[in-house]
């Protein structure tokens, strides 16, 4: 691409007549390993040396360490500011946008690695770039997932067409740190948490790399979804940085499409991905941050991956100053919308009633006999191009809805979930002292989990609830959340049980799903014939539902069982969520 050369060639330019004072050593420590070999992606250790180059070199770049991973060492941050507001305090202060850019959290995916790397680079050489740092701050994790990277080596992404060696997409605890964003198992996900949530970025950018169809495409990217994000943002997203950064794309010689995300063959229409929370670019939108995954096509060599990374970087810069208005405007409006809002979705699915069509280039999908299996087996003809018109399946529909409460309480027993609310910067206070409130509760009705572990959790799913005004003690130290503040959309939908990535959902409350008392057979007994004779509507209910099924009819411990479930013996937290609603605006004793 002559583009990129030309690039290359003014960076270098400009670094040469920039430094004139740096020794050839200062200069060879801001080389990275892909500009001698295109095929070849930075270690963890190469890449932070790089960082703390830069950090020595140029006032503007700042490199920050922040509390440990599960590798055990720090997560860095890469902070770009033109005038020195390197913390989200001063950022605020001066108005300036931020773009947050993440990189390796599947280290098998490094191109954003290295695409970051000559970006930054260039951003500090290149005085073209001068006039786009007044008001951004670039802020940049150069490794998230470092014990992924550490674990280096060519074979554990078999699809993939280089680098020649790359890291795992397990991190030390095996867990995929993109599924990691809610429950936050991993210490990266932790710091993470907060720093996103200290930043706030107007945009986020996620690098990656794609699997699944083959297709002429380097760059394919993943939107947040439109009918997730808050109206005014949804509106800006589609009206106008979408088209923008389409253009901006095409312009320089890497054409974009929406991720091909394939119902079957992509020529029968690609679908939107359903970026719940657990995922970096559904858990930005919870912070109406504008959330982007780029996906540069695994089987495209390194060097167009790393390279078309590195133009979307570029095209994201040159939108954010464009339109730094109309983003600021639509931010805004989002937070405020959100501190009103009554009514939150807690899950989704795509609605095939209604689709866009885009206009796809592709390879034909055919099949030829297997060397292997000798059965049919698919492949992309890429002697037969195509450009078709194909469904673009992007609308999702709520499945399950809340209300928002005027507050929650929650029992200081559950100190793991708070901290993970004030890690997103959620204010939360506490009880001064005992109180015994009337709440509404949700007893769990019913509900899924997945037949295997899913990234060290058993998931629930198709939760079902029943919701019960019960008065109940919470004492001094249990906490209370009010959700009139920005960050109601993250209460509701972790604190809601039917959310789909809920606290609840990710096993933060397992302990009320087991029956803790029961009952012998043989005493119990003379107990449940006292019980039907003193309440007739309990020996109707035992007679109904002895006639509507054979099997109870035929069993005395089910029917001892239905009348203990329904007896003042019974544990009444049994399936209770233990977090309350206060729906009436109250005065409470809380304080810090």
């Amino acid at each position: 691409m002559s583009h990129w050369n030309n690039l290359s060639a003014h960076v270098l330019l400009g670094a040469l007549l920039s430094l004139p004072l740096f020794l050839p050593a200062q200069l060879a420590s801001l080389s990275i390993p892909f500009e001698q070999d295109s095929n070849a992606t930075a270690t963890y250790f190469e890449t932070i040396a790089f960082y703390e180059s830069l950090d020595g070199l140029y006032p503007e770049l700042k490199l920050e360490a922040y509390g440990s991973t599960d590798s055990g060492f720090p997560l860095h941050l890469a902070i770009l500011s033109a005038d020195g507001s390197f913390t989200p305090e001063a950022a605020k202060a001066s108005g300036k946008q931020v773009l947050f850019i993440n990189n390796a959290i599947h280290p098998g995916e490094p191109c954003g690695v290295d695409a970051t790397m000559l970006l930054l680079r260039s951003l500090l050489q290149d005085a073209a770039w001068r006039p786009y740092l007044e008001d951004l701050i670039v802020v940049a994790i150069p490794f998230y997932n470092i014990s992924g990277g550490l674990n280096r080596g060519p074979y554990s992404r078999a699809n993939q067409n280089g680098p020649k060696a790359y890291g795992f997409r397990g991190n030390a605890k095996n867990l995929d740190l993109n599924r990691d964003f809610i429950k936050c198992d991993s210490k990266n996900a932790q710091v993470f948490n907060r720093l996103f949530a200290a930043w706030q970025p107007d945009i986020f950018i996620d690098t990656h790399s794609s699997d699944g169809a083959d297709y002429p495409y380097t760059m394919t990217l993943i939107p947040p979804q439109t009918d997730k994000l808050d109206s005014a943002l949804s509106a800006y997203l589609d009206e106008q940085l979408l088209p923008c950064l389409y253009s901006d794309m095409e312009k320089a010689g890497w054409e974009l499409t929406p991720y091909v995300y394939a119902r079957d063959t992509p020529d029968k229409g690609i679908a939107g991905f359903l970026d719940l929370p657990r995922y970096s670019s559904g858990y930005a939108a919870l912070h109406h941050s504008i959330g982007f995954i780029t996906e540069a096509h695994m089987w495209k060599p390194y060097k167009d991956r790393v390279q078309g990374t590195y133009a979307f970087l570029s095209a994201a810069i040159r939108a954010m100053h464009d339109q730094r208005e109309a983003l600021r405007e639509a931010r805004e409006k989002a937070r405020r919308q959100a501190a009103e809002q009554k009514q939150f979705a807690l899950g989704w699915e795509l609605d095939f009633s209604r689709s866009d069509t885009i206009l796809f280039k592709g390879y034909e999908a055919k099949y030829k006999k297997s060397e292997v299996s000798g059965l049919d087996r698919l492949y992309y003809d890429r002697s037969a191009p195509y450009e078709k018109t194909i469904p673009y399946f992007r609308y999702y529909q709520p499945t399950a809805t809340a209300e928002r409460p005027y507050a929650y309480l929650i029992p200081q027993a559950y100190a793991e979930v708070v901290d993970r609310l004030r890690w997103n910067g959620v204010a939360v206070q506490q009880l001064t002292e005992d109180i015994e409130p009337e709440l509404e509760y949700s007893y769990i009705e019913d509900y899924k989990t997945v037949d295997g572990p899913y990234e060290g959790h058993y998931l629930h799913y198709a939760v079902q609830t029943r919701e019960q005004r019960l008065r109940r003690p919470f004492r001094k130290g249990d906490y209370v959340v009010f959700t009139g503040q920005p960050a109601s959309r993250y209460i509701v939908e972790t604190l809601e049980p039917r959310g789909a990535d809920s606290f609840f959902a990710w096993n933060f409350f397992d302990g009320i799903l087991m029956q803790k008392e029961y009952f012998d057979g043989y005493i119990f007994e003379d107990t449940a014939a006292e019980l039907l004779r003193s309440d007739p509507a309990l020996r109707q209910a035992l007679e109904r539902k002895r006639q509507e099924d054979e099997e109870f009819a035929k069993s005395a411990r089910a029917q001892l069982d239905f009348i203990y479930k329904r007896s003042p013996f019974f544990e009444p937290t049994y399936r209770l969520y233990p977090v309350g609603r206060f729906w009436e605006e109250v005065g409470l004793p809380v304080g810090g």
